[in-house]
């Protein structure tokens, strides 16, 4: 009876294996830098409170990952005051962060997630809304906007921080109702 050692079987099979490129190999490697991120939708239908709020403190997104910034903008309310979902979208969280109330909503058809805080929540996690439903009041404490009230409005795709004021289409940032200019230079009708 012959003996094959198990070195003279198994060699050559690694040295094959180990030497042999996989099928991945011969892809090119990835673009360098970031993948651009797609638009933001203009999807907003209301303004989170009030009919046009003045912003205390707009989006100013930070250099570093954990650097200083403002990840949102801060409109001002009256404590009381209904807080309404921008957009159609199902709550992913209602409750309390760190003493304040917050609200997330996971917005329909997108890739985007908004927060409102400091609201008391009149929902739940899970609760479809609507545009313009009403999600919570705004809390009376817990407000970062020193002696005036005022609702923290965020946007988020995955863990990039986003400006809020772009989900809003540009006849709801503009103040006061839409006016009809003269058309010049265009004859009448006869």
């Amino acid at each position: 009876m012959r003996y094959v050692s198990v070195r003279a079987v198994l060699l050559p099979a690694l040295t094959v294996a180990v030497l042999t490129p996989p099928a991945w190999a011969d892809r090119p490697p990835p673009a360098p830098g970031p993948t651009p991120a797609s638009p933001v939708p203009a999807v907003a239908r209301t303004w989170p409170v009030g009919v046009h709020p003045l912003v205390l403190r707009g989006w100013e997104p930070p250099a570093t990952v954990y650097g200083p910034g403002h990840r949102g903008v801060d409109l001002s309310a009256p404590a009381g005051a209904p807080v309404r979902a921008v957009a159609a979208g199902r709550v992913t969280f209602a409750g309390r962060v760190a003493g304040r109330g917050v609200v997330s909503v996971d917005l329909s058809g997108t890739d985007l997630r908004t927060t409102y805080e400091p609201v008391t929540p009149s929902v739940r996690k899970g609760d479809e809304v609507g545009p313009g439903d009403v999600v919570g009041t705004v809390e009376r404490t817990g407000s970062h906007c020193g002696t005036a009230t005022c609702v923290h409005w965020g946007l988020r795709r995955g863990g990039t921080y986003l400006n809020p004021l772009s989900l809003l289409p540009p006849w709801l940032l503009h103040r006061g109702p839409p006016r009809l200019l003269p058309v010049l230079e265009v004859p009448l009708p006869s």
